[in-house]
């Protein structure tokens, strides 16, 4: 039965009277369009990088809509399913770092990283499964991320032609905020998530251009200018996960416009590459940007501070209080405020031991599990259809490659990934529900 007919005006006064009925009004409306205020609350969350002094308006709109999925839980009698995979990891992982938390003192900085690492995933999770049924609630989330796609190529193609006074909002070309102001780092203010962001969402768009979905001007302006926008965030991680993306699909893919389109992408990422490297006329050329060292040496250094960590605690981890000052002491030679070991099964591994890796490792693989086609009967041509679950594994894998170079604190990324993996994984327990359902 629909949240709709759960709500009807009757059944509220009937609950709780006619005063408290037309109090309710709003809440009602809530739980009424609880996908748009889901898109509301991924939206609070790109919008929001941890660098921006602004009111917790990511954090609002994700408490309201924890409590409006609560609220209509309650109302339809659905309790949220563990029987899916990476449930029980990802809540382990959300435990284990919630308790290394609660035995340090109060710091800010790192509730707000165990709710974009953990807390968000995991709510999100659970959330997207119940929310995104049907195929208007699935048009709406892809119509969102196909626009938070363009937006993110305008923004680097008008950084890449250094248009920055057209770029909105202007915080994103502020020096004084966050890092990578040289690159395209978008709202994130960090050029690997912009570029992380780019690719996933590119495969997203790929998959509408797959099922028909956008008309051909309008994919073959996706696919002429997303390789320029990933160039711009001159990021080597984000890169080669691009290029390995785009030669995985263009040799693998059964799909022949799948392959056609990657064909095209690989064609003009090479041009572009060609006319950056004929073209040396800016101070950071993208051939300076290939063969810096400085970030390597700094990174080396990093991963060998902390395996040396690693060995000396190697079950329980250093928490992350502990963890940062150990850093600090270690790491002689370069000078920074705060220290990241660049790479997330390292640092997972470091703060939380064995355990915390083991339990990491054992999400990543549940989440491949989600490629698996359900049995019995299967929607085609809508978002996130079964031909999709051939894409997933890639998708998984860019972002796997980026967490070897960078930590997965980017709440937004952490929050898209979890939202497809949650619809994913809703659309197996229904069809495993309609296979296993027996027949009159």
């Amino acid at each position: 039965m629909s949240i709709s007919a759960h709500l009807s005006h009757s059944r509220w006064q009937a609950l709780a009277g006619r005063p408290v009925a037309e109090a309710s009004r709003p809440l009602r409306l809530l739980l009424s369009h609880t996908t748009e205020l889901y898109l509301v609350c991924l939206a609070a969350m790109l919008f929001r990088p941890p660098d921006l002094a602004l009111c917790c308006v990511d954090r609002i709109a994700f408490g309201a809509l924890v409590f409006v999925w609560l609220l209509r839980c309650m109302l339809m009698r659905q309790m949220p399913s563990m029987d899916k995979p990476a449930a029980w990891p990802l809540l382990a992982m959300f435990m284990l770092a919630t308790a290394g938390l609660l035995s340090q003192p109060f710091e800010a900085e790192a509730w707000s990283v165990l709710a974009a690492k953990w807390a968000v995933p995991l709510a999100l999770y659970h959330i997207a499964g119940s929310v995104f049924q049907d195929s208007a609630s699935l048009r709406k989330l892809e119509i969102f991320l196909l626009g938070v796609l363009a937006y993110l190529i305008l923004i680097a193609l008008l950084f890449l032609f250094d248009a920055k006074s057209w770029i909105i909002p202007s915080f994103i070309v502020d020096d004084g905020l966050g890092i990578h102001a040289d690159r395209a780092r978008g709202p994130f203010l960090q050029a690997v998530a912009n570029g992380l962001t780019l690719n996933l969402l590119g495969l997203v768009a790929l998959d509408a251009y797959r099922r028909r979905r956008l008309p051909w001007p309008i994919a073959l302006i996706f696919l002429a200018t997303l390789p320029a926008a990933i160039l711009a965030t001159k990021t080597r991680a984000v890169w080669l996960s691009f290029a390995a993306s785009a030669f995985l699909l263009l040799v693998g893919s059964l799909n022949a416009r799948v392959r056609r389109a990657c064909l095209c992408m690989v064609l003009i990422g090479g041009f572009g590459v060609a006319v950056a490297y004929i073209s040396q006329n800016r101070e950071s050329s993208f051939t300076e940007r290939l063969e810096e060292r400085g970030p390597v040496e700094f990174r080396a250094a990093m991963y060998e501070a902390g395996w040396e960590m690693f060995q000396q605690k190697p079950m329980a981890g250093w928490g992350f209080n502990a963890m940062q000052t150990e850093l600090t002491r270690r790491i002689s030679r370069f000078h920074q405020r705060e220290y990241f070991f660049h790479n997330t099964f390292l640092e997972v591994a470091v703060q939380h031991g064995l355990l915390g890796l083991s339990l990491y490792l054992w999400m990543m693989i549940d989440l491949f599990r989600l490629a698996r086609k359900p049995a019995g009967s299967w929607q085609t041509r809508t978002f996130l259809d079964g031909e999709f679950r051939s894409l997933w594994p890639v998708l998984l894998l860019v972002y796997l490659t980026n967490a070897c170079f960078v930590v997965m604190n980017y709440q937004f990324v952490n929050g898209l990934l979890f939202t497809l993996a949650g619809v994913l994984a809703a659309q197996n327990q229904r069809g495993r529900v309609l296979y296993d359902r027996p027949s009159l």
